[in-house]
C-alpha cells in the first residue's frame, strides 16, 4: 500500500470522525424546537453538546487540511466546483457558533429566541448540504480536461443529490435524538427516545433507497454491498435497542451506520477522488496526489499529533459523561436588556 492510497483512506477516516461526532451535535441543534418545550429544556439540550461541539469541528478542519496537502488538485476542484454549497455551510457554521456564544449573554426572550433560530439554521443547513455534496461526488460531476467543474450550481441539485441531503438530515436527527436519550433524564429523555425511534425508521427507509440507487447506478462493486448490509443492520439495531431503552447500544449502532455510509461513499468513488461524467477527466488518487516527500512529512506529523487529539477528546467526553436534568440548569446569568437600556437612557 503506497502513501497516496494510505492518505485516501486516512481522509475517509477523518470524515467518519467528523460526521459521527458532529452528526449528533447537528441533530441536537435541529431538535431544539421539537424537544425543547421551554427555555430551561432548550438549555439542557444545548448543554449536552456545549463542552464538545467545537472539538467535533476539529475533524472537519483536519479533513479539509489533509485534503489540501495530500490531494491539492482534488481540493482545488472541490472548492471551486462546490463553492456556493461550501460557502453556505461555512456561513451556517459561523451563525451556529454565534448562537452558542451569544444566546446566554442577555436575559431577554426575544434575544434567546433569535439565537435559538441561529443554532437551528446552522444545524439544519450543513446537515442537508453535506449530503448533497457527497451524493454529487458519488454520482460524478461535469469536469473538463483541466479538471475544472463546468456544471453550474443548479446541476448539483439533481434528484440523487437531494435525496442524499434528506438522508444525512434524517441520519443526524436520529443520531442526535439517540445521543439526547443517552445524555438527559426525566421527561426529556422519554421524548428523545420516542423521537429517535421514529427518526430511525424514516432514516432506514430513505438511506435504503439512496444506498441501493448508489450501488446500482454508480458504485458497481460487489464488496460495497456488504457495507450497505452493515448500514442496514445497524439502523435496524438502532430501532430495536432504542425501543428497549438501551441508549448506549443504540448510539453505537447509530455511529456505525453513519461510518458505513462514509465507507460506502469512498468505496463507490475509488480509485477516483472526484469522478467526472466523462471518465477520462476524472481526478484519481494517482493524478491528484502530492509528492511522496510531502506525504511522508504529513504521515510523521499525523503520527505525532493524532494521538494527542484523540486523548484530549476522549478526556472531554469522559469528564462530561453524566446525564443532565432541568434541575441541573442554574438561573440565567446574562445581562438584563431592560436594565441596560434604562441605564443608557440615564
Amino acid at each position: 500500500m503506497d502513501l497516496p492510497l494510505i492518505w485516501f483512506l486516512l481522509i475517509a477516516v477523518l470524515w467518519i470522525g467528523y460526521l459521527v461526532l458532529e452528526g449528533f451535535d447537528f441533530g441536537v441543534g435541529m431538535l431544539i424546537p421539537i424537544l425543547g418545550r421551554n427555555d430551561k429544556e432548550r438549555r439542557v439540550l444545548i448543554n449536552t453538546i456545549g463542552p464538545v461541539w467545537d472539538g467535533n469541528e476539529v475533524w472537519l478542519l483536519t479533513a479539509g487540511g489533509a485534503t489540501f496537502a495530500a490531494f491539492p488538485e482534488w481540493y482545488a476542484t472541490l472548492f471551486s466546483g462546490f463553492y456556493l454549497p461550501l460557502l453556505l455551510i461555512l456561513v451556517a457554521l459561523i451563525v451556529r457558533i454565534c448562537g452558542f456564544e451569544y444566546r446566554g449573554k442577555i436575559n431577554d426572550a426575544k434575544w434567546t429566541a433569535w439565537w435559538d433560530r441561529a443554532i437551528i439554521f446552522g444545524s439544519w443547513l450543513p446537515a442537508v448540504l453535506w449530503g448533497v455534496a457527497f451524493a454529487n461526488i458519488v454520482r460524478g460531476v461535469n469536469l473538463d480536461a483541466n479538471h475544472n467543474y463546468v456544471g453550474g450550481f443548479f446541476a448539483l441539485l439533481n434528484p440523487f443529490a437531494l435525496l442524499g441531503g434528506v438522508v444525512t438530515a434524517l441520519l443526524f436527527l436520529m443520531h442526535g435524538a439517540v445521543f439526547l436519550a443517552l445524555k438527559v433524564d426525566g421527561d426529556l429523555r422519554v421524548r428523545a427516545n420516542r423521537f429517535a425511534g421514529k427518526a430511525a425508521i424514516a432514516a432506514t427507509v430513505a438511506a435504503g433507497v439512496w444506498a441501493v440507487w448508489a450501488q446500482a447506478a454508480f458504485a458497481n462493486r460487489a464488496w460495497t454491498w456488504a457495507i450497505v448490509a452493515v448500514a442496514a443492520i445497524s439502523l435496524l439495531a438502532v430501532i430495536f435497542t432504542n425501543a428497549k431503552g438501551r441508549e448506549g447500544l443504540a448510539f453505537i449502532f447509530s455511529a456505525v451506520a453513519i461510518a458505513a455510509a462514509v465507507v460506502l461513499i469512498f468505496g463507490a468513488i475509488f480509485p477516483n477522488v472526484m469522478p467526472a461524467t466523462n471518465p477520462d477527466y476524472s481526478l484519481t488518487i494517482r493524478n491528484a496526489s502530492s509528492t511522496d516527500y510531502t506525504l511522508t512529512v504529513m504521515t510523521w506529523v499525523a503520527v505525532a499529533l493524532v494521538p494527542i487529539v484523540l486523548i484530549y477528546q476522549s478526556w472531554t467526553y469522559w469528564v462530561f459523561r453524566k446525564r443532565l436534568r432541568t434541575e441541573h440548569i442554574p438561573a440565567p446569568a446574562g445581562l438584563s436588556l431592560t436594565k441596560q437600556t434604562s441605564q443608557a437612557a440615564v
